[in-house]
């Protein structure tokens, strides 16, 4: 028995990391019209954007239930010490007020931690890594949980969009509302900090704004993990990775904004997350 780690889809973790770490998955639900799917159970992210590029309806996420959260920690709590539970931030999603209040209501048979990332993406899926690592030595939930809230101040995320239009159609625009009206000429990159999406930088062109990934991620550097995220773009992503290769030890990860986040992030996103160096 041991800490079990649990996040929402909105982490955008790699399969192989899931699979490997043994991480439970809480699905968001994606709605095109009057279709409802779970985000990665049902909808793929190939589905996704071709839904989305077809453009008959604009997609939209609502949160899981309570109740899911309830039958997860009761099923996973069967075979756990104790539960990690980790989410998207509460400043735009209600999802970590889901988990605990199922939390509260689980009858789990141990403790449950519920923590608010103040992240989205792989900024969440970092910190399941950083707790899964930690339950593997053997540490206990609250040992797991001071790891994660060390690592948490040391997480960064930075996303290259193509257009702020799914941003601002889904409501999570966040401070980056001060970009609008001024990108006619420019490509908008955005980080989440303390919780909110903020706006990053405004290059002129794709090209510049990838050039402006590479240099943050080496303002962050030296990096304890690296992750390079695209929507619809892999070649960009494996190009960046293997240009952001040596400031890691460890192999840099792609994944992909999921269709959680491809609502907001939309086709042609780009982005990097980065834990950096430091800690125990």
């Amino acid at each position: 028995m041991t800490v079990k780690i649990v996040v929402d889809s909105l982490a955008d973790l790699p399969a192989e990391q899931i699979e490997r770490h043994g991480i439970e998955i809480i699905p968001l639900t994606v709605r095109f019209g009057t279709s409802e799917f779970k985000d990665g159970v049902d909808l793929t992210a190939d589905d996704f954007y071709r839904r989305l590029a077809a453009g008959h309806d604009y997609p939209a996420t609502a949160v899981p239930s309570i109740g899911e959260f309830v039958q997860t920690y009761e099923r996973v709590g069967r075979d756990a010490d104790g539960i990690i539970s980790l989410h998207v931030s509460s400043k735009v999603s209600g999802t970590y007020n889901a988990a605990v209040q199922g939390a509260r209501e689980a009858k789990a048979g141990c403790p449950i931690e519920v923590v608010d990332s103040l992240q989205a993406s792989m900024g969440i899926g970092l910190l399941a890594l950083v707790a899964s690592e930690a339950a593997a030595s053997g540490a206990d939930l609250p040992s797991v949980a001071a790891r994660v809230r060390d690592a948490m101040l040391r997480v960064n995320c930075t996303t290259l969009l193509d257009t702020l239009e799914y941003l601002q159609k889904g409501g999570r625009i966040g401070k980056a509302q001060a970009l609008v009206g001024t990108l006619l000429s420019f490509k908008p990159m955005i980080e989440v900090t303390d919780g909110l999406v903020h706006p990053f930088a405004r290059p002129r062109s794709r090209k510049k704004g990838i050039a402006r990934l590479i240099e943050r991620a080496r303002e962050l550097a030296p990096a304890e993990r690296l992750v390079v995220l695209h929507s619809t773009t892999p070649d960009e992503a494996s190009a960046l990775a293997t240009e952001l290769s040596d400031l890691t030890d460890d192999p840099v990860m792609i994944s992909r904004y999921g269709p959680g986040l491809g609502t907001y992030v939309g086709p042609g996103a780009l982005g990097i997350g980065i834990l950096r160096s430091g800690g125990d």
